[in-house]
């Protein structure tokens, strides 16, 4: 059986801003020292386990050139451009109807842009064995990320006894507050939800049409319609007809035969300013500085600089992000609420700016 790629390219990363703009997202930005766009380094490391012409991207109509331009290798097909944000159900079955018209059955393996893994041979190993419990039945698997802390900012997975190679999936939780994620991590038996699913076309797209029948029927019409002069006209109308639902919400919560793996190969979702010094080297005083900067007497702070010079004198814990056109100045504590000031921006009609 073929095992194919679906990665979800269509967020607007707004948490990034001002790097992160609303006409190149955090997904096609390069936030490591070694150049390569998040996106790029998504697919990198599937190469060990699908070949290139089973890569989907799926992401929104605005960022098809950038895909092109950052993926060239990804045959223009396999680009498949939403005419609406609709989250993560309608984006995986949208998919699944496109891979449909390629192979009568295959695996797909869900996969989120805009995640960092610092061991790609153990996350390609895990993978594989995920493979191998989605082709058991009618089984849906997900990752989940064995955590190291109390995270509030994450869903959970509780699971249960081991079967068929990976853990039964007792519920999937919202994010705690932080005594519950505390009793969580004690207990031994939760795991991150890391948004990393792997299952067969046919059993995925069965548990749509059980849980999700309109998004069934319109996703079947866009496969239907794939490669024909009618297939722009058709994804119009069916894909902005469908509902907002995640997939987690519209199967994950509700199905059976749901499986998990835990994965322990250095996982950052990379999703906030936050993360720029997990994912970097750091200097004497626990700074990430990159640019043109002087920094006298200051402490765990992230700098990002532009073309100007940025001096900072006794500061700690916070963040600088400097583009050419707009500063981010914020408490590590604060780092969240950037998407505030998208929403600021917003409302003064200053859209060239976000």
């Amino acid at each position: 059986m073929n095992t194919t790629a679906v990665i979800m390219a269509g967020g607007k990363g707004e948490r990034f801003w001002p790097k992160s703009r609303t006409s190149c997202p955090k997904q096609f930005l390069s936030l490591t020292s070694d150049g390569e766009t998040m996106i790029q380094k998504t697919v990198k490391r599937l190469l060990p386990i699908v070949a290139m012409e089973d890569i989907f991207i799926v992401t929104n109509s605005a960022y098809t050139a950038l895909v092109k331009e950052q993926l060239p290798e990804i045959p223009t097909e396999n680009i498949l451009a939403e005419p609406c944000a609709r989250n993560t159900a309608p984006c995986i079955a949208f998919a699944a109807a496109v891979i449909g018209r390629k192979y009568d059955d295959a695996i797909m393996i869900v996969l989120p842009s805009d995640h960092l893994i610092a061991n790609e041979i153990l996350y390609a190993d895990t993978l594989k064995k995920a493979v191998t419990v989605a082709e058991k039945g009618e089984n849906l698997v997900t990752i989940g990320i064995t955590p190291s802390y109390a995270e509030t900012g994450y869903g959970y997975i509780n699971f249960g006894e081991e079967k068929d190679g990976a853990y039964t999936v007792e519920r999937f939780v919202e994010k705690p507050d932080l005594p519950t994620a505390e009793k969580y991590l004690a207990s031994g038996k939760y795991l991150w939800n890391s948004g990393m699913f792997i299952w067969k076309l046919s059993s995925v797209m069965a548990n749509i049409r059980k849980f999700m029948p309109d998004i069934y029927s319109g996703a079947l019409k866009i496969g239907e319609s794939f490669g024909t002069a009618e297939f722009n006209g058709v994804l119009e109308r069916e894909f902005t007809a469908f509902r907002s639902e995640s997939v987690d919400f519209g199967i994950m919560e509700k199905a059976d035969n749901i499986y998990t793996l835990p994965g322990s190969f250095g996982w950052d979702d990379v999703g906030s300013w936050l993360a720029v010094e997990r994912i970097n080297d750091t200097d004497d005083n626990s700074n990430y500085i990159d640019g043109d900067v002087i920094a006298e007497n200051t402490r765990h702070t992230t700098i990002c600089g532009g073309k100007r010079l940025i001096a900072t004198v006794g500061i700690e814990n916070i963040i600088i992000v400097d583009t050419d056109d707009a500063m981010l100045i914020c408490s590590k504590n604060s780092t969240q609420d950037v998407k505030k000031i998208i929403a600021r921006l917003k409302e003064q009609g200053r859209n060239n700016l976000v």
